[in-house]
């Protein structure tokens, strides 16, 4: 363990050492390659749904609409997490890499953070986008604007790199009091930030920011879900109530895939839960690579103006090529 061996300050601690040591998903060490198969197969998927609905919203004007505007920027953030988690994990698989540097460790633990709070974000305002389409249908035109949906949009954006940028040189100048190895396959500012010593400043704020995301996103969500089942229950047009329910069914899916397992994990490492370390870095795959890959099977599956759009699109290339 000689690579976390860094010169000592006077009361015992240490500063960050040149490289993190990542977990592997457990009894595969051995045949690192075996899990590279699935691993490119659920990217290349991800990419491929994502990369569809991008392109159809993009070449469609009918769906430049508030709520396309939100599925697409959760398509980018889906393809930018995926993106970045897939280094870490093809060196792991590919080469059984568990040594990172820790300039590349940092570097990782900022994009992933930033897509992951893009979608939460996102997920955020489609269900208010919703809530307002479905609660306030008559004055919906005039409350999002293309204007508005501009700020939102610009909103996210200084979101995501405003509550992140600090975190890179916060972890980088923090006193670390234990080895530095993580429990994950990649690098996450809260598995970062518990190796540093008792009362270091950076790990409040660390704190902070899942607190004001990933805390208060969820808790908005669900409010305006249980208005939007208010008002659906009110609706006296059977064919109303069920258009609105499949693209409630369609966001409330995505919401639950994104936060439920970020919840169990945040309650397993904070109750210190004894589970299999096998179940831990299955849960935290399922948390970062399932909602890439099923996002645009609903999207598309549930909404109609989507799925029809890229079938339509199918078709006509085919009988051009014809």
């Amino acid at each position: 363990m000689s690579t976390f061996r860094t010169q000592a300050t006077p009361n015992g601690s240490t500063s960050m050492a040149p490289t993190f040591l990542l977990v592997g998903m457990p009894g595969l060490s051995a045949v690192p390659s075996w899990w590279t198969i699935p691993l490119i197969t659920v990217y290349f998927l991800s990419v491929l749904g994502n990369g569809t609905i991008l392109w159809i919203i993009a070449l469609e004007p009918n769906l430049h609409r508030p709520m396309y505007f939100f599925l697409f920027l959760l398509s980018v953030s889906d393809v930018g997490l995926a993106s970045t988690l897939m280094p870490t994990l093809l060196g792991l698989a590919l080469a059984d890499a568990h040594a990172v540097p820790a300039s590349a460790c940092l570097l990782q633990m900022f994009f992933v953070h930033v897509f992951s709070v893009m979608e939460s974000s996102v997920l955020l305002a489609m269900a208010v986008d919703r809530a307002l389409a479905i609660c306030r249908p008559l004055h919906y035109p005039t409350l999002l604007t293309n204007g508005d949906i501009n700020k939102i949009g610009l909103a996210i954006a200084s979101r995501c790199l405003g509550l992140h940028l600090p975190l890179p040189f916060l972890l980088a100048h923090m006193p670390y009091c234990h080895p530095q190895v993580l429990t994950h396959s990649y690098c996450l500012h809260p598995d970062m930030a518990r190796l540093a010593c008792p009362g270091a400043w950076g790990a409040v704020y660390s704190f902070f920011v899942v607190l004001s995301a990933m805390g208060l996103d969820p808790l908005i969500i669900f409010f305006s879900y249980g208005l939007i089942g208010r008002v659906l229950q009110s609706l006296g047009s059977s064919e109303d109530r069920w258009k609105a329910c499949q693209t409630r069914a369609a966001h409330l899916s995505a919401v639950l895939l994104f936060y439920v397992p970020m919840i169990l994990l945040a309650l397993i490492d904070r109750l210190r839960v004894p589970i299999p370390q096998p179940a831990h870095t299955l849960l935290s795959y399922v948390h970062f690579l399932l909602p890439p890959l099923v996002n645009p099977i609903l999207y598309s599956v549930k909404m109609k103006e989507i799925r029809e759009r890229i079938i339509k699109r199918l078709y006509s290339r085919k009988v051009g090529c014809a």
